[in-house]
């Protein structure tokens, strides 16, 4: 094929001529036994960044990788052949997982999306490379309807749950264009019988109280509402409206937040589950999935924690049961994982504080199209059709003007005196706001071993984070860490609430060996500590460049280097004001960086660690 070819074919695009095309190919049977064609790389220099729309430059990496990616499609062994091969999504990368072959909906868009910078539309390789993909895909499903992923005999929820929604997606293009009639059909069953098992209330790889994985019943809820516009069946239907009464009922917490393994995981709950959701919305108008949002977006409200120089968000992430993504910038340009969210803001505008407002969009955007780099292509695994599929219903991020106002309504932000006590399945989130702080602490059961408990940040309206404690290791932890690296915050601890003022509460070790008391009252913290052996107290400081940290002794701490001490505390000097932070008597002390960045490399984990004899106690006073 010469590039100069499609170029000219792409305009000319209709549904005839993709009739024409696909009648032209080799049948699928036929193909299996050959090799498939490749497909012609861009030549160099292309594409041109000035071409794309503004809303559609996410698709300009996906471009670039699109024939190398078509090109490592299985085509010669007839055991594997349609396998996407090359590791470009999901792992373990073989034939048998079904969860590799999603980024058919990937092949589908730009084989019948004619743009001027897409030479690929009605290519006849591509339409070839796509046949087999989704051959190979539609042959992967059981029986019964599910798919496997991590071996080939898994029933999968999460691979039948997003084929749902790609393969669905896949026939919506296939159809508009009059390309593959025979593999729509066979799209069509595959779909009914993958809606057949997931939506089977008994089914319980899908269906628990609560629900495991809130995100991949979404993923095949959402794909589901689009298969039944596309191939209405009245009884699937009805199952389909129950469903989402379920999901509602069991997905997500009275707290708020949708579960993940028994809790709350900031990733896929807001950048994986709440799209999957709008996608479900958009398809099917349930008013249930709305009032799901604005569940979510009040948890959202306490659980990031906004920079007053508006840079970005960090998220409250120790309690967080399945990854660990710490912060968020305030303007994500494309491609980014949140970007469906906003479908939700006409109908709930206080999400649009934690969603990129439409006007910085625009200006990232310009600044995209003015760069005269190359476009760059994608890192093999660093890749997901969920990018492009979030194209497909326009855009609606918050005006400035409305994002503004929304930020100023997030409940830290217009509120300088609350106490926020949530429990869900013996776990405890509270929320302590008086002026000048903002404390968080996650106690209780810990559903997975990833989360962290006891106190979880720490945030001053002006001087922003100061304090977070991180959910994946033991050292970046706001803890008491008794010998051999074994810290409080890796095990449950169980909660006191006494209130009063200042506000108080209690938690402790399974085994009594750490009892913390914490006091908060107005802008001050207290931390009273008693462990049955000597420990170190670790507090994971989060600090600026600009920062000017000294121990009480007068030695100075280098941003992202390290100092020791033997002193009574430590000021961290930020902006007008200052952190005090003291223990008293006289400790060894010693504040290092960690390798842990935020917002651009503007911020730094720095880890505070005072060793002592398994008695002290910690003020922290911040002085604005």
């Amino acid at each position: 094929m010469k590039y100069g070819t499609s170029l000219s074919r792409r305009a000319l695009l209709t549904a005839a001529g993709a009739t024409g095309l696909a009648m032209a190919l080799p049948a699928p049977r036929a193909l299996a036994t050959g090799s498939l064609p490749n497909l012609t790389p861009l030549p160099a220099g292309a594409p041109h960044r000035r071409d794309f729309a503004p809303e559609e430059q996410r698709f300009a990496s996906y471009l670039v990788s699109l024939a190398p990616m078509v090109n490592d499609i299985e085509g010669s062994d007839s055991s594997t052949f349609g396998f996407m091969g090359g590791g470009w999504w999901r792992t373990p990368s073989a034939p048998y997982n079904a969860r590799v072959q999603e980024h058919v909906y990937t092949l589908a868009w730009f084989l019948t999306n004619a743009r001027s910078w897409n030479p690929y539309a009605g290519d006849p390789a591509l339409l070839a490379g796509l046949d087999a993909a989704l051959g190979h895909y539609l042959g992967l499903q059981h029986s019964d309807g599910s798919w496997s992923e991590y071996s080939a005999g898994e029933h999968s929820l999460p691979a039948t749950g997003f084929a749902l929604g790609y393969l669905s997606k896949t026939h919506v293009l296939l159809k508009r264009a009059n390309l593959l009639p025979t593999r729509r059909t066979q799209i069509a069953q595959a779909l009914h019988a993958a809606m057949t098992w997931l939506l089977d209330p008994s089914n319980d790889g899908v269906w628990q109280t609560p629900i495991h994985f809130a995100n991949q019943v979404t993923a095949g809820l959402a794909g589901s509402a689009l298969a039944l516009r596309t191939n209405p069946d009245a009884s699937l239907s009805a199952q389909l409206t129950s469903a989402f009464a379920r999901l509602a009922d069991t997905g997500q917490s009275p707290a708020g937040f949708f579960y993940e393994k028994g809790g709350m995981d900031m990733n896929y709950n807001f950048e994986v589950m709440l799209p999957e959701l709008a996608d479900a919305w958009r398809q099917s108008g349930n008013d249930g999935l709305v009032t799901m949002a604005e569940k979510y977006t009040d948890w959202l409200g306490y659980n990031l924690l906004r920079e007053p120089d508006g840079s970005g968000w960090f998220s409250n992430i120790a309690p967080s049961t399945r990854t660990s993504t710490l912060a968020y910038a305030d303007t994500r340009p494309d491609p980014e994982r949140t970007a469906l969210d906003a479908q939700f803001v006409p109908a709930v505008p206080a999400l649009g504080a934690f969603l990129s407002a439409r006007e910085d969009m625009a200006a990232a955007r310009a600044a995209w199209a003015a760069d005269t780099s190359p476009v760059p292509g994608l890192a093999k695994q660093d890749t997901s059709p969920r990018i492009l599929s979030h194209a497909i219903y326009g855009e609606r991020y918050p005006t400035r003007r409305a994002k503004s106002a929304a930020v100023a309504a997030v409940p830290y932000i217009a509120s300088k005196n609350f106490t926020e006590h949530r429990t869900d399945h013996g776990q405890d989130f509270l929320y302590v706001r008086r002026p000048n702080v903002y404390i968080g602490a996650y106690l209780g059961a810990r559903p997975t071993t990833l989360a962290r408990t006891g106190l979880a940040f720490l945030w001053h309206p002006v001087a922003g984070t100061i304090v977070q404690s991180l959910n994946n290791n033991d050292y970046g932890v706001w803890s008491t860490v008794l010998p051999g690296q074994h810290p409080d915050s890796d095990g449950p601890q169980t909660g006191e609430f006494f209130g009063g003022k200042p506000y108080a509460f209690r938690f402790a070790t399974p085994t009594g060996s750490v009892v913390t008391d914490v006091r908060v009252g107005n802008g001050l913290v207290e931390r009273s500590v008693r462990a049955s052996s000597s420990a170190t107290e670790t507090m994971p400081l989060i600090l600026k460049e600009s920062d000017r940290v000294v121990f009480s002794d007068g030695t100075t701490v280098p941003w992202g280097g390290s100092a020791s001490a033997t002193a009574t505390g430590v000021d961290l000097h930020r902006g007008p004001g200052v952190v005090h932070i003291r223990w008293g008597t006289p400790h060894p002390a010693t504040l290092a960086a960690a390798s842990v960045t935020y917002l651009g490399g503007t911020r730094r984990m720095h880890i505070l660690k005072v060793p002592h004899s398994g008695s002290i106690d910690v003020s922290i006073r911040l002085a604005y």
